[in-house]
């Protein structure tokens, strides 16, 4: 815990290097939000392809097709497709993760008996959602990442993925609380606490890293970026129980203590 600053502050760059991207550049929208058209091709190689476009004209439309057509492709499937993600849909998602925050802060203040708890696994998990984005914002505008349904899916997983490795390590804090009763400070607490579950988070993530690799590698274009996604939330979510959540945790103890002396 003694170097917390600096984790916060690794923390608050990538965030803020998030967020100058979502400003500049915003994101890489996918059909599901815009509408558009989805065609399937098959080449000469025996591949199929999958490509997405916004809405365009019937000239820009029938250009699409003939250009296909002369690189010798067979069109499997060429369809016009609404907005599947409309702006109430969108709404109501906020909504609901409004809800579910709200609703996680108080329980585990409930089980842990206090605020500071609930309050420090909900940052940290801002944390993740805010990296997530962040990352997707720089990924569309240099590599092509979409935002599109599946990535609506991956940050929710995340957001669950988040919380629950956080209250493993508040759990072992509430085990050693005797320890801590009988005169050793917090800060030497969290620490302990740490090294104890911190092999488990990490044999817990590395798992699900090397499967998420494996479908970005072998997994194909339909869900390469949803993997993506959810690789960039489990090192952040793995990253942010220790060295966001506990660093909150511990510094609002000893502010409490300043503020009582």
């Amino acid at each position: 815990m003694k170097y917390r600053w600096l984790y916060l502050l690794i923390s608050g760059t990538l965030i803020i290097a998030g967020v100058i991207s979502i400003i500049k550049w915003g994101f890489n929208v996918g059909i599901e939000f815009t509408g558009g058209i989805v065609a399937e091709y098959k080449f000469p190689d025996e591949t199929q392809k999958v490509f997405r476009y916004p809405p365009k004209s019937e000239e820009e439309i029938e250009k699409i097709r003939t250009d296909f057509k002369e690189l010798g492709a067979t069109e499997v499937s060429f369809e016009s497709v609404g907005p599947t993600i409309g702006p109430e849909l969108v709404k109501k998602t906020i909504y609901a993760i409004a809800i579910s925050a709200g609703l996680i802060l108080l329980w585990i203040a409930y089980q842990f008996k206090s605020f500071k708890f609930g309050i420090s696994a909900i940052i940290a998990t801002i944390h993740d959602g805010l990296i997530l984005l962040g990352a997707f914002s720089l990924l569309g505008h240099f590599f092509g990442a979409e935002i599109d349904f599946l990535f609506v899916t991956a940050i929710l997983t995340i957001i669950s993925f988040s919380v629950h490795d956080t209250i493993v390590v508040f759990d072992r804090i509430r085990e050693r609380k005797k320890k801590f009763a009988v005169g050793g400070d917090f800060e030497t607490l969290a620490n302990e606490s740490i090294s104890e579950t911190m092999v488990r988070s990490l044999n817990n993530s590395f798992t699900i890293i090397f499967m998420l690799i494996a479908l970005i590698l072998l997994g194909g274009e339909s869900i390469k970026w949803f993997s993506v996604a959810l690789l960039v939330g489990t090192v952040s979510g793995t990253y942010s129980s220790p060295f966001v959540a506990i660093p909150i945790l511990v510094t609002w103890d000893e502010l409490q203590k300043k503020l009582k002396k």
